[in-house]
């Protein structure tokens, strides 16, 4: 088996060095693609300057689907992984990963843990009926694909800022193909001290994305408005209560619903549109194949 993996990357050169000494150790045979940018924290040199990273990538745009389809482009294995530069493949990671293909597993995904204060936290495999799909999803920073089936969806869908696995997840309900989850194929995570292990949201991308791939997938359907009101209600019920506690202010929680609302109304309205544009199964009229552009510069070893 010919293993590609593809390792998107922001200014996280020292979590990405960690993730690519994890990788070299347990998958030694894996052709290594780094998509870089753009950072500006010295990881150009970093990874330059490394033998186990077969091809380095820069790119301009600050977009994970945009680095993860040009990782594509480049990736030569019959499967293609795709790694979080802040997350560390475990022991065991490549025998889950070649026992499942061997199997005949087409799309491959496992636990992600974080290493925190006192212990380990991690998540399980997470499944939803949608319509009439039974929709498996995954995380994209431990994820492995037969590149027959990556060929099929034409990558991840580039509109997408925020949710792209996810929305590949639905896409891949669609084309009846299963995601494997297996408790081996494991990815790490530590807390730092200095980021407390707290992500800062975008409410309007958030909605806007989630409007989009269920409008995309599904067209608009009382289970689609139903299950994207029902998230935003939950937010504002969270929030309203932070104001009541004092942890946030009434602007702030107004500003947050004037977000979400807009964040709705443009993603139903551009999914509408993505509907329309590819009609297929993959749904991805944003994918690999639309653009040859998303590279600034290329480091290749093989050549």
């Amino acid at each position: 088996m010919d293993l590609s993996v593809v390792v998107p990357t922001l200014n996280g050169r020292e979590r990405l060095a960690a993730s690519l000494d994890a990788l070299a150790s347990v998958a030694p045979g894996a052709e290594v693609v780094v998509v870089n940018g753009p950072s500006t924290d010295g990881t150009t040199g970093m990874v330059r300057e490394r033998n186990d990273v077969d091809v380095l990538v820069e790119i301009a745009a600050r977009n994970v689907n945009v680095a993860r389809n040009a990782g594509i482009e480049v990736a030569t294995g019959e499967a293609v992984g795709f790694v979080g530069f802040d997350h560390r493949v475990e022991t065991g990671w490549l025998d889950g990963v070649r026992g499942a293909l061997t199997d005949g597993a087409a799309v491959i995904t496992g636990p992600l843990r974080r290493s925190v204060r006192g212990g380990t936290t991690s998540d399980g495999p997470e499944r939803r009926r949608i319509v009439d799909r039974e929709v498996s999803y995954f995380n994209g920073r431990n994820v492995v694909f037969d590149r027959s089936v990556l060929d099929d969806l034409d990558g991840f869908d580039e509109y997408l800022e925020t949710g792209g696995a996810r929305d590949t997840a639905h896409r891949l309900a669609g084309m009846d193909v299963e995601v494997e989850w297996h408790p081996e194929v494991a990815a790490r995570r530590r807390t730092e001290a200095t980021d407390g292990g707290v992500e800062t949201r975008d409410l309007g991308w958030k909605y806007r994305a989630l409007a989009y791939r269920l409008t995309k997938n599904y067209g608009v359907r009382p289970t689609v408005v139903r299950r994207t009101l029902g998230h935003a209600g939950g937010d504002a019920v969270g929030a309203l209560r932070d104001v009541l506690g004092g942890d946030a202010t009434p602007t702030s929680w107004a500003g947050n619903g004037r977000d979400i609302v807009r964040g709705i109304s443009a993603g139903m309205s551009d999914g509408l549109v993505a509907r329309a544009r590819d009609r297929s199964p993959k749904r991805n009229p944003n994918g690999v194949s639309v653009r040859t552009d998303r590279a600034v510069a290329r480091y290749d070893r093989r050549d």
